[in-house]
């Protein structure tokens, strides 16, 4: 078998910013034509699909990003012992290196598999190669289950929460600040919105019998016109972080219920940003003998992920990856061999054993 870190180091060392995907989607491509060529390759664009063809009764669907964000000083990667440096290393070139090892050296799986290497992950949704595969080719796309090489570890992070964002503008009326009682300060309204979030007592409802800590929060305040003017405008942008107990929709009108009696007819809510929650879908065999037979905790995940996109097609998703995701994006992201040899056992055991 392939040294798993340095196989991740190679994949390391091809610099993959976002949107600078190609090199390194050549590079697997090339490894699968040559190791692999039981596989049926299909490329679009910089999104590359691996798929067995076996006719089993089910199929197992492997998905991980091949970006990373910008370098900071942290390519080309660096090892020390049995631990990995370097951009990348977690999120998540290491479950790369699992997926391609995988796709490389089990050439009779218990199980369909599809290997899905997929661009532009760590940038605005509209760039998204998963989400172009589903809109262009989603019949490569199909199966019973799919697992996400996002870093948890080697344990399993269970669905993940949706996102509501609103921009909500208050209204006022402007007057010189020598006479503001000829005017209505909307930035003096704002305190009322922001009490309702600051008293908000939070929600952690269990699902599938994973805690989710929901989150709300105003990350964004604009308002004023000039130093001596009563501003007749003011806006903030709300951030709520919902379980996969509601969906997208559940979720805005409960925002909307939250802030109304502290709107008024001239103010305004209109929404930023929505993506919906994905259930954990453990129930699923595949996902029940992962988590048996390699005895692996369960815990929610805290925060949106592809796996989303793959509830929203009706196939039940989870994540699971190697590397501490609490390391991604920093300049010291670096990943241990056990963990990568963790999750590869795993999921080896899972293809050569099946349900």
């Amino acid at each position: 078998m392939t040294d798993l870190l340095d196989l991740t180091a190679q994949l390391v060392d091809i610099r993959s910013e976002s949107h600078h995907e190609q090199e390194i989607t050549d590079w697997i491509e090339s490894c699968l034509r040559s190791r692999a060529p039981w596989l049926s390759l299909h490329r679009l664009g910089n999104n590359l699909v691996a798929r067995t063809e076996l006719g089993r009764p089910m199929r197992l669907v492997l998905a991980g990003h091949t970006d990373t964000v910008p370098i900071n000083d942290n390519v080309p990667s660096r090892r020390e012992g049995e631990v990995l440096w370097g951009c990348g290393t977690a999120d998540m070139k290491s479950g790369l290196a699992v997926m391609l090892e995988l796709a490389c050296s089990v050439q009779e799986p218990a199980v369909d598999v599809t290997y899905v290497f997929y661009e532009a992950e760590e940038v605005a949704a509209e760039h998204n190669g998963l989400k172009k595969l589903f809109e262009e080719r989603p019949d490569l796309l199909v199966g019973d289950v799919a697992l996400l090489g996002e870093p948890t570890n080697g344990d399993i992070e269970a669905g993940c929460q949706g996102v509501a964002r609103v921009w909500i503008t208050l209204s006022g009326a402007r007057a010189h600040t020598a006479r503001p009682w000829m005017g209505r300060n909307a930035i003096h309204r704002l305190g009322g919105l922001l009490d309702r979030v600051n008293a908000w007592p939070g929600r952690e409802p269990l699902v599938d019998g994973c805690r989710y800590r929901e989150s709300l929060q105003v990350v964004r305040v604009e308002g004023g016109i000039a130093g001596n003017v009563v501003p007749d405008r003011a806006r903030v942008l709300v951030a709520y972080r919902f379980a996969p107990d509601r969906c997208a929709d559940e979720a805005l009108q409960w925002l909307t219920d939250l802030f109304a009696s502290v709107l008024e007819a001239d103010d305004e809510i209109t929404v930023d940003d929505r993506s919906e929650s994905a259930q954990p879908g453990l129930s699923h065999p595949l996902l029940a003998a992962l988590v048996e037979r390699n005895g692996l905790e369960v815990r929610a995940k805290l925060g949106w992920t592809d796996v989303a996109r793959f509830a929203e097609h009706g196939i039940p998703a989870t994540n699971f990856g190697p590397g501490d995701a609490t390391l991604a994006h920093t300049k010291d992201e670096r990943v241990e061999r056990s963990s990568v040899e963790r999750t590869y056992r795993a999921l080896h055991e899972l293809l050569i054993s099946g349900v």
